[in-house]
């Protein structure tokens, strides 16, 4: 059905705000989600008696609306109410922008830094990003895109008028929230058409022979009486047309024959999903920063198991090289041993060519080949016990090699809090005390020489030092003892001079008090009501600035945190990306050598075939001579 996908035939904002939906499209919206996360304040209704008609400039003097064709010409220029100007709301919009071209794969690399004052080329890029959502097939036009843009976002219906003049310079403080107004508004666009492409909310019950309607004739003279009926009404001075809403609605779900539960029960589904959406996005938002550093330990613990895994394929690959290594051999051996019989063959062939068999000999030679059979099979049951053997001793040699690296980590894990590890820590001295992975027998001597006597030297200046603090801490505690005797002999003597003073003191202020008494009780209350009114003065002005300080320094310290998290995400990808092509390569290479593998053993089958076909023409020539013998 070629149902329009917004609830409003004008993309221009509501002129009254109404919490009730527009009925001309019967087809219910998500009113919270359809433009994102943003808060975008609607424009309020004015009185009556100050109506103004997209269609005209004014009302006449009998109330009556101006047609739009009256003596006032064309429709008024619509201004946008969006904060354009409000630093807080801009960087809301970049926000949402950086995040709509990250989730849906921009070719480049895009930071709310970048998108602060961007160039007019990134502009470009990034429209025609979000414009192939719209038309897949629409290419950037490299002649008068100054003009080009404007007229398109007209065609989509943008109700704001964008400059010509604000493409040349795109970056520029007075121009880049306009633009950036207009790529959120395509990018609410988007949202839109997508999620309206994916679903049918009223009408996905409904055969498909009913779907023609909307297009029919009684589709059109319902929507015709709806428009008639509430532009009469509009002329007229109303600005709510609820009657003819309900009455359209009504006529609309006779039309399609509308399930009213079903609708009301899909109505309350809907209302209880938003919920969960909204409760999800608040917790989301709560704890978006927890979150990311949890992915972040998450993401190196599998960069070092990857690392580990390289490890391990890379000494599975040196151990493949020496089984190829010993299987070239064994078959060199086994070609020797090949042409040895070959040989062997040719001598028994020119004998039994010029000899003739005795019954004796034949008994022998049967006697032989059994001996030989059973010393093969012999021999192939000792290869297959040596192989199993070997797979044994190889599985304990991995044990005993993940638990060795588990003690050196966990060594190496101490020494890290020890502030030994690595050579240039605080504790380490100028030596090394890190333990590699390296298993051999000079190694393994090289640490003990390289770490037990260093340590023990440590642990001998450790020991060292904690006497002689121990000392010094004595010494310290009996100076601290003498000089509190000597500070509590003194504070006595303090406390008897300040009782003189105050004596002293009381006895002045007495016949002080006498002598102006009436003076300094009107000059005291003067001077403290200046006082506290200079004190609250200067604690609001003071509580002021600190809170708008520490408003700005939370902005500030906000954005960095944001702008290091998406650095340092886009690096852990980057490194992900190279070390699975890299484990790609290497699964590669030991895929062909495999291969090769095959390949030899292939034609080591080849000429085992042949040889068995050559034995089994020795073993018919000498049946025939038997037979020959018999019948003699």
């Amino acid at each position: 059905m070629s149902r329009r996908p917004s609830s409003r035939y004008s993309e221009m904002p509501m002129r009254v705000t109404d919490s009730r939906m527009s009925l001309v499209n019967a087809t219910p919206q998500n009113k919270d989600n359809v433009f994102g996360k943003l808060n975008i304040p609607k424009p309020q209704s004015t009185t009556s008696e100050r109506r103004t008609s997209f269609f005209g400039k004014g009302i006449g003097a009998g109330g009556q609306r101006n047609s739009m064709f009256g003596a006032y010409g064309g429709p008024e220029k619509m201004k946008d109410p969006r904060p354009l100007h409000d630093k807080a709301f801009v960087q809301q919009c970049i926000k949402q922008l950086c995040e709509f071209l990250m989730e849906r794969g921009f070719p480049g690399s895009i930071t709310v830094k970048s998108l602060q004052s961007p160039s007019t080329k990134e502009f470009l890029k990034i429209f025609e990003f979000i414009y192939t959502f719209l038309e897949p097939s629409f290419q950037m036009p490299t002649a008068k895109v100054e003009e080009e843009i404007p007229r398109m976002l007209k065609d989509l219906g943008y109700p704001f008028a964008l400059s010509k003049s604000s493409m040349y310079s795109i970056g520029a403080p007075h121009t880049w929230p306009q633009a950036l107004g207009a790529l959120i508004w395509l990018i609410d666009t988007v949202k839109l058409f997508s999620g309206q492409r994916d679903q049918d909310l009223l009408f996905s019950d409904f055969s498909d022979e009913l779907c023609d309607l909307e297009e029919g004739a009684e589709y059109n003279k319902l929507f015709m009486e709806y428009c008639s009926d509430t532009y009469s009404k509009f002329m007229q001075g109303a600005d709510t047309f609820e009657d003819e809403e309900d009455d359209y609605l009504t006529k609309l779900k006779k039309l399609y024959n509308v399930d009213g539960a079903l609708l009301h029960s899909q109505q309350e589904k809907h209302a209880i999903l938003m919920e969960h959406v909204e409760r999800l996005e608040r917790e989301s938002q709560t704890d978006r920063l927890a979150g990311k550093r949890t992915e972040k330990l998450r993401l190196q613990a599998d960069l070092q198991k990857l690392k580990d895994y390289r490890c391990n394929m890379e000494d599975h690959k040196t151990k493949l090289k020496e089984k190829a290594a010993g299987l070239s051999e064994e078959l060199e051996a086994a070609e020797m041993q090949l042409e040895g019989l070959k040989q062997e063959r040719t001598r028994l062939q020119h004998i039994l060519g010029n000899q003739k068999f005795t019954p004796a000999d034949i008994e022998r030679i049967n006697r032989e080949r059994n001996e030989l059979q059973q010393t093969v099979h012999s021999l192939n049951q000792n290869l297959v016990e040596a192989e199993q053997l070997v797979w044994n001793e190889e599985v304990n040699l991995s044990k005993t090699k993940e638990k060795a690296e588990e003690k050196v980590a966990e060594y190496n894990k101490l020494g890290r809090k020890l502030k030994l590890i690595p050579q240039s820590a605080e504790n380490a001295c100028g030596h090394d005390f890190e333990i590699r992975t390296d298993y051999s027998a000079i190694t393994i001597t090289q640490y003990k020489t390289q770490i037990q006597n260093p340590l023990k030297n440590m642990m001998v200046d450790v020991e060292d030092e904690y006497s002689r603090l121990t000392n010094m801490k004595l010494s310290l505690e009996e100076t601290v003892e003498q000089v509190k005797s000597n500070i509590f002999d003194k504070e006595n003597d303090i406390k008897q001079l300040k009782e003189q003073i105050r004596r002293v003191d009381q006895q002045l202020e007495h016949d002080m008090q006498e002598m102006a008494q009436e003076d300094e009780k009107w000059a005291a209350e003067v001077d403290s009501a200046e006082t506290h009114k200079k004190r609250l003065e200067k604690n609001v002005t003071q509580g002021c600035e600190e809170a708008e300080e520490e408003c700005k320094a939370a902005q500030q310290q906000y954005h960095v945190v944001v702008q290091e998290t998406n650095e340092e995400q886009r690096m852990v990808n980057k490194n992900l990306t190279e070390i699975f092509s890299y484990a790609a390569d290497h699964l590669v290479t030991v895929e062909k050598q495999c291969s090769e593998q095959l390949k030899r053993f292939d034609k080591m089958k080849e000429v085992i075939r042949e040889d068995e076909a050559d034995m089994k023409q020795l073993i018919d020539l000498v049946e025939n001579f038997m037979k020959k013998v018999n019948s003699l």
